[in-house]
């Protein structure tokens, strides 16, 4: 990496921890550092939603997935589109709204436990114990993604890299809390958007225009240019599956919860939803037209900026597609401008990592240290425990990532379905079905996750191939409407709250 490019990046980063270090003025209580006290603005809260949903696999997985796979991979973000705009259509509003009612709750657990008055904790408990488990495979993700990132640029070894990208995300989060996070989230969702253009736009014109660019794609692999040429019924399924997981991913639901009205939520759709499909664009642009761009390019040049390269099929390719908008970066930029469209890697990297993190530590102190063992904490305490746990569980991700073949997709696709298969289902029955229980809400949530867990890891081949939030959702849908026809209705308490929140 260039002096330019290096000081680029450097100020970046420096500007990520001012942010934190104000945002700690700021922080009084749990509330603010978990929720923002409720005070996002609909532009804050959309891009700050998108920022920590898309993460770096937005600018390393999709990207390098089409970079092998073709627009086969591209259903993934088809499906992507459509659950992310049902989620704000019909989620966002009612979620906050139906969250201020349930005795201002503040997580998801929170949230649950009010809404079904469970009096024994053990709804928090299990929910909270999921976010853990899912969150430190998500946190690893984004991990493994900052490592690949300074691995390349700065001729680093892949633990060192994991290490230095680690500590700049932790730091910021261990201090600012969510308030740190949105703001962050906020500008590095713009810095993504931007590079997002930037970098398609600039390799469609270095392939001599569009038609020239489609034409250098289909003379190297024509299977590249098509949705499903080569692509099965099942692959299909389960990648507009991943749609499905929007309901139940804490880190995009909190922001719902912290917005300032539910007035604000059609402003916030609406630049939400276009700032995604943009970039969602950009990057299957980038890494369909980087195909024809590494093949014609010289090996020297390549090899300058770190790529390491394998044969396919007759033609010189990627040995690891995920690193195809870092490439790109280096090439066709200035070094200020490539410091610039690094650091939007590193923005989706770190917007990701900091909610989850935030997520998590107020699931332990909130969900575990509040609820179970010290009722009566302060708030003092009790964030300065929501930060300690941002340590805890950022070490143990940084474990778990540790092994420098893991991939960015990998590691997302399955924390993404276990979200989506334990809460999915919960957070919408909850929301839109005054009777469901207390028992039915649990049931579904453990059977949920179990599914993921074992589909994933034990069962292989043919129909088993299929995404597992596809079981996973289904299996907890089914189960918590039978367990709570089974059992004894919800409160008249529980039904008029419910009522009084629908007619909000």
């Amino acid at each position: 990496m260039g002096t330019a490019t290096l000081i680029t990046f450097i100020v970046y980063l420096i500007g990520m921890l001012a942010i934190g270090f104000i945002s700690y003025r700021l922080t009084s209580n749990l509330s603010d550092y978990v929720l923002g006290g409720r005070r996002l603005g609909p532009g804050v809260a959309a891009l700050s939603a998108g920022a920590s949903d898309m993460s770096s696999w937005l600018l390393l997985g999709l990207p390098g997935a089409i970079y092998v796979s073709g627009l086969g991979s591209a259903w993934l973000a088809v499906g992507l589109a459509i659950g992310a705009y049902l989620n704000w259509q019909f989620v966002a509003r009612r979620l906050r709204i139906f969250t201020e009612v349930a005795n201002d709750s503040i997580t998801l657990p929170d949230y649950l436990e009010n809404r079904f008055r469970d009096s024994s904790h053990i709804l928090r408990v299990v929910s909270a114990l999921v976010i853990l488990i899912f969150f430190t495979f998500y946190t690893s993700s984004g991990l493994v993604g900052g490592a690949k990132l300074f691995e390349s640029s700065f001729d680093l070894g892949y633990n060192q890299a994991l290490w230095i990208g680690a500590i700049v995300t932790i730091s910021y989060t261990f201090i600012g809390g969510f308030l740190a996070v949105s703001w962050t989230d906020f500008i590095q969702g713009i810095l993504m958007f931007l590079a997002l253009i930037a970098v398609p736009i600039v390799a469609i014109s270095e392939l001599g225009g569009w038609s020239s660019a489609i034409d250098a794609v289909g003379a190297i692999s024509p299977d590249h240019l098509s949705m499903v040429q080569g692509v099965g019924a099942i692959s299909i399924i389960s990648s507009l599956a991943w749609g499905l997981g929007y309901f139940g991913q804490p880190h995009i639901l909190v922001r719902f919860m912290a917005l300032r009205s539910p007035k604000d939520v059609p402003k916030a759709r609406l630049i939400g939803m276009g700032w995604m499909i943009i970039g969602l664009y950009g990057a299957i642009f980038t890494g369909l037209f980087g195909l024809a761009f590494i093949a014609t390019q010289d090996v020297d040049g390549l090899s300058a900026v770190g790529a390491q390269l394998t044969s396919e099929g007759g033609f010189q390719a990627l040995a690891d597609g995920e690193k195809i908008f870092i490439v790109f970066s280096q090439i066709l930029f200035h070094p200020v401008i490539a410091g610039i469209l690094l650091a939007a890697i590193l923005s989706a990297i770190m917007s990701t990592i900091d909610s989850q993190l935030l997520v998590s530590s107020s699931a332990l102190a909130e969900d575990f240290y509040k609820a179970i063992f010290r009722k009566n904490a302060s708030e003092r305490e009790l964030v300065w425990i929501g930060r300690f746990a941002v340590a805890l569980i950022a070490l143990i991700a940084l474990l778990l990532a540790g092994n420098p073949d893991s991939t960015v997709l990998g590691l997302v696709s399955y924390a993404w379905a276990g979200f989506g298969a334990a809460f999915g289902p919960t957070i919408i029955l909850s929301l839109f079905w005054k009777n469901i229980t207390r028992n039915g809400a649990l049931a579904g949530m453990i059977v949920g996750a179990v599914t993921v867990v074992v589909w994933a890891d034990m069962l292989q081949g043919g129909i088993f191939d299929l995404y597992e939030i596809v079981p996973g959702f289904l299996f907890n849908l089914i189960v918590a409407v039978v367990v709570s026809k089974m059992g004894t209705p919800p409160s008249d308490e529980i039904v008029a709250e419910f009522e009084e929140a629908a007619r909000r």
